[in-house]
């Protein structure tokens, strides 16, 4: 039996691989000179800005650390607007005169490189023949080494721009809107008297929501492997409707499989720390510690190839899409977001002072007053192919975006909106009525799991980001939004101090009049709800239902303002997102019409045939005629769903392929229920849903 001391000193030789492989403050103090290391983890720590002379010795010190790491190729690693990461591996060879090599890595390879641009998705932002594009180090964001099959590399997180400065990329939007809600909370800060340290910025904490299934069934399923869901499936009788599986036994393999996966992600840095089962059957959870926006965004795409990556080794697959298997739950990206002010204080946490609580209600005026003016913009960041599978399903938020704050915050602002705020209701504590647990502090509100925006004691969260998507696009419009209403809240409450109005008066004036004219916008019910889809739309609350129709919040003047006056996007940079996000989904659904097409014509109705022929030569007694009449029925509607499917994709034509692929489908998962198992071509939901 291990001793106390022991069992401490085994943990902490599993912990102590953290940040292993990364090019960290605490790391750098050892490669660098005092003067460069203080520059430098100035522009992380601090997001002051980069001195260009330290490049060099920067570089060097990258080139030793990774050689020791056993890397001898370096990579600048960026986001392009193709929603994954990217990287064009360069080695630190450089031969000599001699015939000799050295290892080289100079200040100008750390700090920029070129990349051929014409085949990354642009938008219209650059003809076809302009191919030059430049990735440029993000230096608040630390390099890292990537290690795949034994190979190191080292990878240097990036922004990725075309010849004449546009962004091309995830990074570079998110890091100009970080600049905009910083310069914002510093300006609050200074009316409401607060130090500041000179720093202020977003923190995130991105749940991410994973499917793992046997490689062997993946590999069967010519859906899967193209589409990334599955086409075609009957539900089984038993899936989740139980609800044993959300928070269960976790099986040994899936297990394995994890703890791998968070001892390779701690080496990167990523503070990895919850890990569960969730809802549907082979269904799980990760998530990490809150860290600075940018950073966390980099660790959750880092995350998931991570996850893809360990479960190969594990003889599975990992799967990112919102909504891989029909009928049973999907998967998403909660997404919990929180403002720290130059005062270095969460200004969605309530303070203990008169003081802290107005900042903490000012902040959530900003963002109910942001939310509800940019609500059509907020549910574009989150369309997709996939995720309009997903949202409004009984399972995830709807597409109609509102806020929930819950009954006490709720409360104050109906206080606020009658005149003061004089009290407020208090969380008390929670009886269990089991004599041997003591009484439970309860929190200050209860959580809505049905709500796309909620206020969770100290920070946002948005549960509408699709599994597989970046949370980039979110958090640039999410930061954005919030530096409108800050700077709303500011000049309405500067405009009043310059009548003479003192501030708490001016202050006390703005909120209640925001509050009141954005109060639609909240809702602490249940969004699932065919009553709340009707209020809402009595409210006059925007809902789109599917991407196109989401998508086109890109196009208007109202966005490309906003955009506009914080320098996050320019008019071409918009206007391109919006041409990729649209012909990105067109394609995806083209892609899944042919793969449609392929599965019923060569696999679902060959089976069918098979099928439709024994029953032909066996005794016809009524049963079974009914029995064959149905078989040869659904085999004629799958055929003409075929030649729909066909028509659709050569067209090309997207409502009619979504049509096509209903009926098809519809049919196909009828005729699974009656067809013997062993002549159904394709792995069955039963089968495929037990790994864990």
């Amino acid at each position: 039996m291990m001793n106390k001391n022991d069992t401490s000193t085994e943990l902490a030789r599993k912990l102590s691989c953290y940040g292993d492989n990364v090019f960290s403050i605490g790391v750098m103090r050892n490669y660098l000179s005092e003067k460069t290391h203080n520059s430098l983890a100035a522009t992380m720590v601090r997001g002051e800005v980069i001195d260009p002379d330290i490049a060099d010795e920067v570089a060097q010190a990258m080139k030793i650390w990774a050689l020791e790491k056993g890397a001898t190729h370096y990579t600048h690693w960026f986001q392009p607007l193709t929603g994954l990461t990217a990287e064009k591996h360069d080695s630190f060879l450089t031969p000599d005169d001699k015939g000799n090599t050295i290892a080289c890595f100079s200040g100008s390879e750390l700090t920029r490189s070129e990349s051929d641009a014409s085949n990354f998705p642009s938008g219209g932002l650059r003809a076809t023949f302009e191919a030059r594009g430049y990735t440029a180090w993000d230096p608040t964001s630390p390099a890292f080494i990537k290690e795949t099959n034994g190979v190191a590399v080292l990878c240097i997180p990036s922004i990725f721009c075309g010849y004449h400065g546009e962004a091309l990329d995830k990074k570079t939007p998110l890091l100009r809107s970080q600049h905009a809600l910083a310069a914002q909370l510093k300006r609050m800060a200074h009316l409401f008297g607060l130090p500041d340290t000179g720093c202020a910025y977003a923190t995130l904490g991105a749940e991410q929501e994973y499917f793992l299934i046997d490689r062997e069934h993946y590999l069967a399923r010519p859906d899967l492997r193209q589409t990334g869901r599955t086409l075609f499936g009957q539900r089984p009788p038993r899936h989740q409707q139980m609800e044993d599986h959300y928070f269960g036994h976790i099986h040994p393999r899936v297990l394995a499989f994890m703890d791998e996966a968070d001892r390779i992600l701690w080496k990167l840095g990523i503070p990895a720390k919850t890990r569960h089962n969730e809802t549907a059957p082979g269904q799980f959870e990760i998530a990490p510690v809150f860290e600075e926006l940018n950073l966390a965004i980099d660790h959750n795409m880092l995350t998931m190839q991570v996850l893809q990556e360990v479960a190969e080794r594990h003889g599975l697959v990992c799967l990112m899409h919102e909504k891989p298997f029909a009928g049973i739950n999907g998967s998403g990206k909660h997404n919990n977001w929180s403002p720290i002010g130059p005062d270095g204080k969460n200004w969605l946490k309530p303070g203990t002072t008169p003081h802290e609580n107005a900042k903490f209600l000012a902040t959530v005026c900003a963002i109910v007053a942001g939310v509800d003016t940019y609500a059509d913009l907020l549910r574009a960041t989150v369309a997709s192919a996939g995720n309009d599978h997903r949202l409004g399903a009984n399972e995830a938020p709807p597409a109609t975006i509102s806020i929930y704050l819950g009954d006490q915050l709720s409360d104050i602002i109906k206080q606020l909106q009658n005149g003061k705020a004089k009290s407020s209701k208090q969380a008390g504590l929670i009886e269990v009525g089991v004599s041997t647990i003591p009484r439970l502090p309860r929190d200050v509100t209860d959580r809505n799991r049905t709500s796309p925006l909620a206020f969770t004691v100290n920070k946002f969260e948005f549960r509408a980001v699709g599994s597989n998507q970046s949370c980039a696009g979110s958090n640039v419009a999410f930061n954005t939004i919030t530096a409108w209403g800050i700077d709303l809240i500011c000049s309405e409450i500067e405009k009043e101090q310059a009548l003479g109005t003192d501030f708490n008066t001016a202050l006390g004036k703005t909120l209640k009049d925001l509050f009141k004219k954005h109060q639609r916008v909240i809702f602490d019910g249940d969004n699932y709800s065919a009553r709340w889809h009707k209020e809402a739309e009595e409210r006059g609350l925007p809902c789109a239902r599917t991407t196109p129709e989401a998508l086109l919040a890109l196009m208007s003047t109202k966005t490309l303002d906003l955009f506009k006056k914080y320098g996050v996007f320019t008019e071409r940079e918009l206007l391109s997102r919006y041409e990729i996000y649209l012909e990105t989904y067109n394609k995806t659904i083209m892609i899944e019409t042919s793969c449609a097409l392929q599965i019923v014509r060569t696999m679902i109705v060959p089976a069918g045939l098979e099928y439709a022929e024994t029953l032909a030569t066996t005794l016809q007694t009524p049963p079974r005629v009914r029995l064959a009449k149905r078989v040869n029925d659904l085999i004629d509607t799958l055929l003409t769903a075929a030649e729909a499917l066909e028509k659709a994709a050569n067209s090309p034509n997207v409502p009619a392929a979504i049509k096509a692929m209903e009926s098809a489908r519809s049919a196909a998962d009828e005729l699974e229920g009656l067809i013997p198992a062993h002549l159904w071509p394709l792995p069955s939901y039963a089968d495929m849903l037990c790994a864990g």
